[in-house]
């Protein structure tokens, strides 16, 4: 009978600690890393508090509680100078946050349309296109912005020679007075319809690819969701009584009152962004359309597919995978970008954080609370885009 010590299996020496095995390396140097880390914030840190008390200086968040003193030329909710500097910053945020979604949507509507006319056949357009890109990516945004301001400031007429575009809207220096609604329950519902639209659009989409990966039959999706969005608004009103009265802005003294306002800082700051970031997408959107093989052009061509039917059905749905990430990024420089509204007084998040550090001398917490608003919306752009990138992923079997 053979030995089991040494017929049977040998056990593995103990493994020693070397610094030529590169696990022992790797995690030593991990180590060094995240000490070295941790001193460097720690020494930030201790300095700042040092210098701070040694001068006298308050720290800490509890000046929003304060009153702020200061007016705001726009708000989207109700403020005045009584209110706190909380409030304030919340206004800075709703009007950075508005001037963001508006000019998202603006500027992925213009530049896909400029995009595709880049690969037009007809000569004029596709120059045109072209020309536009270059102009306006070649451009600092800061000057666009002086730009549209000026125009919009200098060139336009006062208030009392204001330009009558059409009943109840009238272009000044001081802005576009607009009719608003006025306060009444149908207009809420209005509202509430069209909200509520987007909701039945998303469900239609997503019956519709269903219905076409099951049947192979295509979903009239673009004009049910027009018929959504102009019906269910329209049905709300009407179960709200069906109000025909407006809010019409009317010349009282030297400027109009009533209605809604479109200021000249807004305008400028929403064109100036929207047109500069669709130059940009316009490229994205070309490239991706040219990234997918041509032969998808010549078999669509071949089952008698027009060349806009070819675009919308076949192409464009194949092109987003190559889109969407680096559109991400021009949605997020969009965000970013709009915090140049400083430069002609739109009051922004930086803009009324800015006040609010040169009066309270908190310059650190003012300069924190601006990081962390980009910071939260840029992740919530990333995250979004990320998940519908993940959505339109092709699937492999």
């Amino acid at each position: 009978m053979a030995d089991p010590r040494v017929t049977g299996a040998q056990s593995a020496p103990p493994r020693r600690l070397s610094w030529n095995d590169p696990d022992v390396r790797s995690v030593v140097y991990q180590v060094v890393a995240v000490s070295l880390i941790v001193f460097i914030g720690w020494f930030l840190v201790s300095n700042t508090l040092h210098n701070l008390s040694v001068r006298n200086i308050s720290t800490g968040f509890q000046f929003l509680t304060r009153e702020a003193g200061f007016a705001i030329g726009e708000s989207p909710i109700a403020y005045g100078p009584e209110n706190t500097y909380a409030r304030a910053i919340m206004v800075g945020l709703l009007n950075t946050l508005r001037i963001a979604v508006i000019g998202i949507i603006l500027a992925t509507i213009l530049g896909t349309i400029v995009g595709i006319a880049r690969l037009s056949k007809n000569w004029l357009v596709a120059k045109i296109s072209m020309i536009y890109v270059e102009v306006i990516r070649n451009v600092p945004l800061l000057l666009q912005l002086f730009f549209w301001y000026a125009i919009i400031t200098e060139t336009l007429p006062g208030p009392r020679q204001a330009i009558n575009v059409m009943p109840g809207v009238f272009m000044s220096n001081r802005g576009i007075k607009l009719p608003a609604p006025t306060d009444h329950v149908a207009f809420d519902i209005a509202a509430f319809g069209f909200l509520l639209a987007f909701i039945v659009i998303g469900v239609v989409v997503h019956y519709a690819k269903k219905r076409q990966d099951a049947t192979g039959k295509a979903f009239p999706v673009y004009r049910t969701g027009i018929a959504l969005l102009v019906g269910l608004p329209f049905l709300g009103w009407l179960l709200g009584g069906a109000p025909m009265e407006l809010n019409v802005p009317k010349l009282q003294g030297f400027n109009y009152v009533g209605g809604a306002t479109l200021t000249p800082e807004f305008a400028a700051l929403l064109i100036g962004l929207v047109l500069y970031t669709a130059g940009f997408i316009a490229e994205v959107v070309r490239a991706g359309i040219q990234a997918v093989n041509y032969g998808q052009w010549e078999a669509a061509g071949a089952l008698g597919l027009s060349r806009s039917q070819t675009l919308r059905l076949i192409v464009l749905p194949q092109s987003l995978r190559v889109i969407i990430p680096p559109m991400t990024s021009q949605y997020l420089n969009l965000t970013k970008n709009s915090s140049l509204a400083v430069a002609i007084g739109y009051p922004d998040i930086v803009s009324v954080a800015n006040t609010t550090l040169n009066q309270t001398g908190q310059a650190i917490e003012g300069i924190m609370i601006i990081m962390a608003v980009y910071l939260t919306i840029s992740l919530s752009i990333s995250l979004f885009m990320n998940w519908y990138n993940k959505q339109i992923a092709l699937v492999e079997r």
